[in-house]
């Protein structure tokens, strides 16, 4: 099976799972969630035998490079990352209910990565300033943050959606009472993004070194290094104000909320600019 219709087959039971996950949220049975867990633990497995897939395809044409250089191939790894780090919280908190407001967003990713006009599919070979060994290094460590943020996306979605009963927030009523705790959700929330804000800096880091190598220089002021930078200070804020001001909850989710879109448009938005980055759009 080539890697184009295992990735097909990935969207869609990637579009099962949230649908098994809503299920288990509305009717309450545990058995739903669990297969919704089973779809999405088989569907992260089989995208990684894909990404591989793709790797050695590379290799086979002689052009070999890690499945990184291009929007669909990031897009991919994008929605794989999103999983991989939902699946661990997951298991590591034993609460299902983010997945609702977070597997959809891989499944987007895959989508459009699939449909989406004007998206290069095939494996090409890379151009001078994509061929260094900081490729990896600063992709993975980037889109690793970006998931950490789709995380804590989902966890504000979440909170602000309990909130909106203010006093009746905490009470088992509906769907509402479903859903994690205020307390528990902050906490997520502030953990996602923590993680995410280690691996972007590490990102940053790297692509500094990274652009000085190819360019010359560690910093050029290019759309994306700048709205990388605008991105990193977002969730800076978001740490020093919980750190030094003490601030909880709601602020943090709205804020959560706003980092997020960011990281779209420094992800996709930028890409329509020109600059040294312009070959992502391909």
């Amino acid at each position: 099976m080539s890697h184009t219709m295992i990735l097909s087959w990935v969207t869609f039971v990637y579009f099962a799972s949230f649908v098994f996950y809503l299920f288990r949220l509305i009717i309450g049975k545990e058995f739903w969630g669990r297969l919704a867990s089973f779809l999405a633990w088989a569907v992260i497995i089989a995208q990684t035998i894909a990404l591989l897939l793709i790797w050695k395809t590379s290799y086979d044409l002689g052009i070999g490079h890690v499945p990184l250089a291009n929007l669909y191939e990031s897009m991919i790894f994008f929605a794989w990352a999103i999983i991989l780090i939902y699946l661990i919280i997951e298991w590591l908190t034993k609460n299902k209910t983010i997945g609702v407001f977070v597997v959809p967003i891989a499944f987007l990713a895959m989508a459009y990565a699939s449909i989406a006009p004007g998206i290069n599919n095939r494996i090409e070979p890379l151009i001078p300033a994509l061929q260094s060994n900081w490729l990896t290094s600063h992709v993975v460590t980037c889109f690793m943050g970006y998931a950490a943020f789709t995380v804590a996306f989902g966890c504000g979605l979440i909170y602000l959606l309990k909130n909106m009963g203010k006093d009746n927030a905490e009470k088992p009523s509906g769907l509402i009472g479903k859903l994690p705790t205020l307390a528990t959700l902050d906490t997520l929330i502030y953990q996602s993004i923590s993680l995410g804000f280690i691996f972007l800096t590490i990102g940053i880091m790297t692509g500094s070194i990274w652009a000085h190598y190819a360019w010359g220089s560690y910093w050029s002021w290019d759309p994306k290094e700048t709205w990388s930078l605008i991105t990193w200070l977002i969730y800076a804020i978001m740490l020093h104000s919980r750190y030094v001001r003490g601030w909880r909850g709601k602020r943090m989710a709205i804020l959560a909320l706003i980092g997020f879109a960011c990281v779209l448009f420094t992800y996709l938005g930028v890409n329509y600019l020109p600059g040294l980055h312009s070959y992502l759009k391909a």
